[in-house]
């Protein structure tokens, strides 16, 4: 009985931290010189993120805690 409720409990703690995390998608991309960039929109917001911080966004982080700022529309 008690591995039941262990074993919900952990489904439910997976649920609610993919629940919690920000839908970031991909707006574009761009390679040039060797440099990867990509417009994501995150929250309504738009940013210029390099590879790395792309993944930092993907595994769950958000813009503010990265200290990112938004994109200015050209």
């Amino acid at each position: 009985m008690a591995s039941s409720v262990t074993s919900q409990n952990s489904k439910r703690a997976a649920v609610r931290k993919a629940l919690d995390r920000h839908k970031v998608y991909v707006t574009a991309q761009s390679f040039s010189g060797g440099v990867y960039s990509a417009r994501v929109l995150v929250d309504g917001e738009a940013y210029w993120v390099d590879e790395f911080r792309l993944s930092q966004l993907q595994g769950g982080l958000s813009p503010a805690e990265l200290d990112l700022t938004p994109a200015t529309d050209d």
